[in-house]
């Protein structure tokens, strides 16, 4: 049986932390090469340090999208996370595009040929995670985590926060009752912010929306705040410290509540099932989740490189299902049922689309899918089928 009194925390970094500018850059070029070609490959990793920015990696793709394009995307991705300062700035930001062209040996595995359907990008095992801790079906430590820092940023894009800078980071310890989540004890947040101001300073402003963004009555007089712990925070983003693509998958995903396959999604195109199949394996957890299958489930993809139909499919219910895993197992396995080789995900997610920037901060999971196919992986769509195939 789990344990149903414990405490368990989350992080969450904003657009402005280091590695959050260089998953925005990445995905900001994935964006570009399937607005201009569906089918375009990319996988590029961004570098980011004082006033300088290196992008390599390797793409398939249009003309169109040359280095002279990138430069002027990257500038206006830096510029929109708001960053402005003498040691990064948009503008004079020097910038780096070593991109060059995918490798045949790669792509030989992943293109279709006439008695072969499209395989995996690469080898690799794949999660996805769903609980009834929020009606968004997400942890809740992560969950909130997240919301504190899109909350603060969306104030300080509109100027109603000038104070505040554009790195940041949340921390949020959730305190779980009878295996619920019902309070915080601990709330860390650590912002940037203008030359001149306190940490209680920074506490006076940040402190309302932190309040805001919990459930009513999970702040109180025993939580226990670190508002800017180290003091002065002035000097933030790349100038401060340098920022890698990919760097922050446990941010990403689920907080460590559920297990990660240990590959990041950004700079990738969705024949990488890195990225594809963590999103087809979240789809499937919360749908099964939806579907009052479980309070809890965790998915297990696997595959091959050049292979298209996943290795292994694993369900795991946490004791709290009403349903055999090895039943949904099979359901998940049956081609007539959902399709997860890397076209069949592409297709049925609509993967194929200019719509990753949006993902490279506050979290890939738990957010609202988007009329133009964006967080298409939240929708609630195979709730019915589920239910029918395990009648």
């Amino acid at each position: 049986m789990s344990r149903q009194n414990y405490l368990f925390t989350s992080e969450s970094v904003s657009e402005g932390h280091p590695d959050k500018v260089c998953d925005r850059i990445s995905d900001t070029i994935v964006d570009a090469f399937l607005a201009a070609e569906p089918q375009a490959r990319v996988a590029a990793e961004t570098l980011a340090t004082t006033n300088r920015i290196v992008i390599a990696g390797e793409t398939r793709g249009p003309k169109s999208v040359d280095n002279a394009l990138i430069e002027h995307l990257t500038r206006q991705a830096i510029r929109d996370i708001g960053y402005e300062q003498d040691g990064f700035h948009w503008e004079t930001a020097k910038i780096e595009i070593l991109l060059h062209e995918q490798s045949s040996d790669i792509a030989q595995g992943v293109d279709a040929a006439a008695h072969k359907d499209e395989g995996a990008g690469d080898q690799g095992i794949m999660f996805g995670y769903a609980c009834r801790e929020t009606p968004e079906l997400m942890p809740a430590p992560i969950y909130y985590a997240h919301k504190i820092l899109r909350d603060l940023a969306a104030a300080r894009k509109s100027g109603k926060e000038p104070l505040l800078a554009p790195d940041a980071k949340s921390q949020v310890t959730v305190a779980y009752e009878g295996g619920k989540a019902v309070r915080a004890p601990q709330i860390v947040l650590s912002t940037q912010h203008a030359e001149g101001l306190t940490s209680a300073d920074v506490r006076r402003i940040v402190e309302p929306y932190i309040i805001a963004a919990l459930p009513a009555g999970w702040v109180d007089e025993s939580t226990v705040w670190h508002v800017n712990p180290t003091g002065k925070f002035v000097i933030g983003g790349p100038d401060g410290d340098a920022g890698l693509t990919g760097r922050k998958i446990i941010v990403d995903t689920y907080g460590g509540a559920a297990p990660h396959g240990g590959g990041a999604f950004s700079g990738k195109d969705p024949t990488k099932v890195d990225r594809s199949a963590a999103y087809a394996a979240r789809w499937l957890a919360k749908n099964i989740v939806a579907a009052g299958l479980a309070d809890r489930a965790t998915i297990q993809l696997s595959y091959a490189i050049g292979v298209s139909d996943p290795l292994s499919i694993y369900v795991d219910l946490h004791d709290t299902g009403n349903v055999d895993p090895a039943k949904i197992e099979k359901v998940l396995g049956d081609r007539d049922f959902v399709r997860l080789s890397p076209r069949g995900i592409r297709e049925r997610l609509g993967l194929n689309k200019p719509i990753y920037a949006r993902t490279s901060a506050y979290g890939h999971f738990g957010r609202a899918a988007e009329a133009d196919g964006g967080f298409s992986w939240e929708a609630l769509d195979l709730v019915d089928a589920l239910k029918s195939a395990l009648a």
